[in-house]
């Protein structure tokens, strides 16, 4: 999931209608949520570092999801498929949270949420290699123009932090789009190995795995300085809120309005993720950065089937977030 995307989970297959509008809210939301890890990761990275501040996360996100999980009568779901529920967190939370956090060292946090968009371009491209889900000629134009969009964004230095060189940009953006492919990867691997498990018993198991993964690295890269109480703050809601409380969410929306309407947070993560950078970091939004998001975004649109040229049949929305 920027994230922030903040974590992305699996979109179970069965799409319910809504019964009323309340879904917006939920919808609205998640936006603001997952474009609020952002935020967090950065200032949390910045005394942290990378690792600590990814495995600090999952950890938080563990003890919010454990009560939930037994409270919801889940635990035994958890018990029979907790092996690739495990596995599957490590790609879909661990490695992707270290990244973006990586990336955060370097690149504003609206960046790296604009580059969180490209997630839904990367799971039809798994999609297609995994199921042989082949993308139609809308589909394949959206994948042409997001990843053009892509390219405008590493191909200038736009959304760099003070002091940065555009190596470290690159290597910034590297890291972002890594963590996209890795959530396209667990997208797919829990569409194969965790179909059918309660959506509670997959996030728990997911943030369960990932800190377990995590603990060790981010032990040995513990900052020799205690951080500030601000940096801990923003791990705590970064944690609860933009992890735990978005997974609720996700899953609720889910429920409530179907998977392509979920899929259109996808969106709303980056606006608030540039509102909140320049409002609370001051980050500078610059034309060339709006222009590539939009580029980016239409690329999504097409990619994944929300937007259709012509008067094809729109096939079925690709299951995952």
């Amino acid at each position: 999931m920027s994230a922030n995307t903040a974590a992305k989970p699996l979109v179970p297959a069965a799409p319910a209608r809504p019964a009323s509008k309340r879904w917006l809210v939920d919808l609205a939301l998640l936006g603001m949520l997952w474009g609020a890890s952002f935020l967090f990761m950065r200032i949390g990275a910045a005394e942290f570092g990378a690792l600590p501040t990814a495995a600090v996360r999952v950890a938080i996100a563990t003890l919010f999801l454990l009560p939930l999980l037994f409270a919801g009568g889940q635990w035994s779901s958890f018990r029979q498929h907790w092996k690739p529920a495990l596995a599957i967190g490590v790609v879909n939370s661990g490695l992707p949270f270290a990244f973006f956090c990586f990336a955060l060292l370097t690149i504003n946090s609206g960046l790296g949420a604009v580059l969180n968009a490209t997630v839904p371009m990367f799971g039809a491209l798994v999609a297609w290699g995994f199921f042989g889900e082949r993308p139609d000629r809308s589909r394949s134009l959206g994948l042409v123009i997001g990843f053009a969009g892509v390219a405008m964004l590493a191909g200038r230095s736009a959304g760099l932090q003070s002091g940065a060189d555009e190596a470290a940009a690159l290597w910034a953006i590297g890291a972002c789009l890594a963590a996209c492919i890795c959530y396209a990867f667990a997208a797919s691997l829990a569409r194969k190995h965790l179909s059918g498990v309660p959506p509670l018993a997959t996030a728990t198991g997911s943030q369960i795995g990932a800190t377990l993964a995590l603990a060790l690295p981010a032990l040995w890269l513990w900052p020799s300085q205690m951080p500030s109480l601000k940096a801990w703050l923003a791990l705590l809601v970064l944690g609860t809120a933009c992890t735990g409380l978005a997974y609720i969410l996700f899953f609720r929306l889910i429920e409530n309005a179907g998977p392509a309407r979920a899929l259109t947070v996808t969106f709303l993560v980056p606006v608030f993720a540039l509102f909140y950078g320049a409002v609370f970091l001051g980050e500078q939004i610059t034309q060339w950065m709006l222009v590539c998001a939009v580029v980016i975004v239409c690329g999504v649109a097409l990619s994944t089937g929300l937007v259709k040229l012509g008067r094809q049949r729109a096939p079925d929305l690709m299951r995952q977030k």
